[in-house]
């Protein structure tokens, strides 16, 4: 799991001009903490969700405004994102872990379940029919499925700097850094989706800039299959505001195999709608054939 945090390390930091400096300053970090980071381990996480105990966490991390982060972690793994301060923007990627070239497909994600906007009880698609992940709960409902990320460029003009290590990272340049640690490239990149910035469209076709719904709004994502899940916490590209403007990301991951079989009976969210069935026993036949299921 690595997340990143921008200005938190310089290669021209005068404790690190020599490799004695370097190992002194790289030792330093042991033990520290800080606004934004990733708990190693996660059980030492000073916060958890509301009936999770530390002892079960697979991953906590507060992402910085501008960072990423990206973890492989196995199906039947419940994710929740936490919109701190109430202007997180959490893009999201999923491939999956033992076969990287199927990934969450977007427009799938919208046409299947005939629903553009994301909330409870909506399958995160692949392109091959199979559902990746399911959002099993959200206080939000201020969701994007249509807009994308922002990109270089456009930051470029909009605020003056998208590179990752600029005041204003875009977020394909960032979700391309989560990419690269997990040994993909920029064809790997798809379109993603966005949480906790809400888009709607008008009845003329123009999108709707929503926002947010405010500080504390949570979103959870149940994982049908072993998956590498890369986030980028940074502005909307609709984000109205002429300021660069994001807060942090709390993220927290803990094993849920049992909710998979409430999700299936119905119990979890309700009663499934019959193409998320379909796009689930996909999902499972696929998973039986390569002998994980």
């Amino acid at each position: 799991m690595t997340s990143h945090v921008r200005d938190s390390h310089h290669s021209d930091h005068p404790d690190t001009a020599t490799t004695a400096g370097a190992k002194a300053h790289a030792r330093a970090q042991h033990g520290r903490t800080a606004d934004a980071m990733r708990h190693v381990p996660a059980t030492s996480s000073p916060t958890t969700p509301d009936g999770v105990p530390a002892a079960s966490l697979l991953w906590s991390e507060t992402i910085a405004p501008g960072g990423y982060t990206t973890a492989v972690l196995t199906r039947g793994t419940r994710i929740r994102l936490t919109d701190l301060d109430g202007d997180a923007c959490a893009h999201l990627l999923i491939h999956r872990a033992d076969g990287p070239h199927e990934r969450l497909n977007v427009a799938d994600t919208v046409k299947v379940p005939w629903q553009a906007y994301l909330g409870t009880g909506h399958p995160l698609l692949s392109g091959f029919g199979r559902v990746l992940a399911t959002v099993v709960a959200d206080t939000s409902g201020r969701h994007d499925a249509l807009a994308g990320t922002t990109t270089r460029d456009g930051n470029d003009a909009r605020y003056g700097a998208g590179a990752p290590e600029s005041a204003s990272p875009a977020g394909r340049e960032l979700l391309l850094l989560a990419a690269l640690k997990n040994g993909l490239g920029p064809r790997d990149l798809p379109p993603s989706p966005s949480f906790f910035k809400g888009v709607r469209v008008n009845s003329d076709g123009a999108f709707e800039w929503q926002g947010s719904a405010g500080a504390g709004a949570y979103v959870d994502l149940l994982l049908h299959v072993d998956a590498i899940v890369s986030l980028a916490n940074t502005a909307h590209p609709l984000d109205p505001r002429p300021e660069f403007t994001c807060s942090a990301l709390r993220m927290h991951a803990w094993p849920a195999e049992g909710d998979l079989d409430l999700l299936m009976a119905g119990d979890l969210v309700g009663p499934l709608r019959p193409e998320h069935r379909q796009a689930a026993a996909n999902t499972d036949a696929d998973l039986i054939a390569r002998g994980v299921l």
